[in-house]
């Protein structure tokens, strides 16, 4: 009989993630990327057993890679071991404190909260339908990004903006990137030693979307992130916060509307905006040690806003423990680490440079030193987290081997 697999599908607004994973161990036996997706670009990408299959799926939607998954699946013997599948969803809003079944109900609410994540939650409500398709009686469960965010107190969440707009219209902070910062902060307990009942955690996950995060005892109480992933950090091509009185001006001087703002704001601005080369981490550190102007004074304002962010959080916490960073910057990014260690003395911080300038990509590890509060690198598995839910809330794990999943 062969062994149970859990399907994983992450659909972003122009790309698809995927991984099967087993019920035991955190390492999947299959992985890919479909991207370019609508355009004439498209491909997707699998790796299994060491070989890759790279094929062109030219002006592919959502739909038709997933259709081409599922098919290659199939093709393989790996369709039928599947026995249930877990699917990232962007947005809860405030309907949903934790991964849930997948129902007539659920798939309703995930509806209701797109015009919160237009871009997204369609394009994750695309990814269930054609895996319920596909397979038909195989439970699906739904991972949101928000609902680690939605212990946060009101006073984290609320704008300072008339009630009504939170009561009509779900106006508030809800955070994203949940999914990370959940699996981060459990990973931190184990890799320090901490309590798991008395700990403070600052979490930054940084890439091309970025927030930092403050956990206390394993909850988040604060966070970057705010309505929609825009608000917060300088972020690859978003420009984290904005005074709106900048984007009123420019609106009036270059005639633009809400939607020609929202472009700029999330698809011109950020790194890439900054610096006029690219919104790419490496690629601007590389250009700054030829002298780039611009890209030397992108990554001095990215680090600058994550360092004033981190201040803020630690105000949330009645003790602070560690910062850890994560996610493709945080993981891989010597140079920002230590920029954003030396700006942090204050905190109690101290650099350990060897640490921090030898520390091994894909590895986790301390890189301060000192009496003061640790800092950290821990690499984020986003697709094992999801996985552990889908496999926990599909009734496929006891409450040992759930235990023992994230003790692992």
């Amino acid at each position: 009989m062969l062994s149970p697999l859990i399907l994983v599908i992450n659909c972003g607004s122009s790309s698809l993630k995927f991984a099967l994973f087993p019920l035991e161990g955190r390492t999947p036996v299959l992985v890919g990327l479909a991207e370019c997706l609508g355009q004439a670009e498209a491909s997707i990408r699998i790796d299994h057993a060491g070989t890759r299959d790279k094929r062109a799926i030219a002006n592919a939607g959502h739909q038709q890679a997933l259709d081409c998954l599922l098919g290659r699946l199939g093709e393989m013997g790996l369709l039928e071991p599947i026995s249930a599948v877990g699917h990232r969803v962007v947005h809860g809003g405030e309907r949903f404190t934790g991964s849930a079944p997948i129902t007539p109900e659920v798939l309703a609410d995930i509806e209701a909260c797109a015009q919160l994540a237009p871009l997204h939650n369609r394009a994750n409500l695309i990814g269930i339908f054609a895996a319920m398709k596909a397979l038909p009686d195989t439970p699906q469960v739904a991972v949101f990004d928000t609902a680690f965010h939605q212990t946060m107190p009101p006073e984290a969440y609320l704008y300072a903006l008339p009630r009504l707009y939170h009561s009509r219209l779900g106006v508030r902070r809800y955070g994203f990137h949940g999914t990370s910062h959940r699996f981060v902060a459990a990973e931190a307990v184990k890799l320090l030693g901490l309590d798991p009942d008395h700990h403070g955690l600052i979490i930054a996950h940084l890439g091309n979307g970025a927030s930092a995060t403050a956990v206390l005892n394993g909850r988040s109480v604060d966070t970057t992130m705010g309505m929609t992933p825009l608000e917060g950090l300088v972020m690859g091509t978003r420009s984290g916060d904005v005074d709106f009185g900048v984007l009123a001006h420019i609106a009036r001087h270059e005639g633009l509307d809400i939607d020609g703002l929202e472009a700029l704001l999330n698809k011109t601005s950020g790194l890439l905006g900054l610096s006029g080369l690219s919104g790419d981490c490496r690629a601007l550190q590389e250009a700054a040690s030829q002298g780039h102007a611009g890209a030397t004074e992108a990554l001095g304002v990215f680090v600058h806003r994550l360092v004033r962010h981190i201040g803020a959080l630690a105000m949330s916490l009645p003790r602070l423990d560690a910062l850890i960073f994560t996610g493709g910057i945080g993981e891989n990014s010597a140079l920002i680490r230590g920029r954003t260690l030396d700006h942090l003395g204050l905190l109690g911080f101290e650099l350990d440079s060897a640490a921090n300038d030898t520390m091994p990509r894909g590895e986790s590890g301390v890189i301060s030193r000192g009496a003061g509060p640790k800092a950290a690198v821990l690499p984020t598995n986003e697709e094992w987290m999801i996985a552990h839910d889908t496999a926990a809330i599909a009734g496929l794990l006891s409450n040992s081997a759930q235990n023992e999943r994230l003790a692992s």
